[in-house]
């Protein structure tokens, strides 16, 4: 189905968006997160610019599960 929806992004920037986005949900799977609940979390601190440029590699799936294990691990 999302293959499908794909061709019908409306323009290139469209296609590249899609783009990005499907690869972070395919990430996230592979990395046994829920996809939802990541770009959720990822996407509150870009857009309200407390994650600046250079802090970016800590929103990587593999490094935001680490942090959240630690997090978790000091709270248990």
């Amino acid at each position: 189905m999302a293959r499908r929806n794909s061709l019908f992004s409306g323009s290139e920037g469209g296609a590249e968006s899609w783009a990005i986005v499907a690869s972070t949900m395919n990430t996230a799977k592979l990395h046994e997160l829920d996809p939802q609940t990541y770009l959720a979390d990822v996407l509150k601190p870009i857009v309200s610019g407390r994650t600046k440029s250079h802090q970016l590699h800590e929103l990587l799936a593999w490094n935001w599960k680490a942090a959240h294990q630690r997090t978790a691990q000091v709270a248990a």
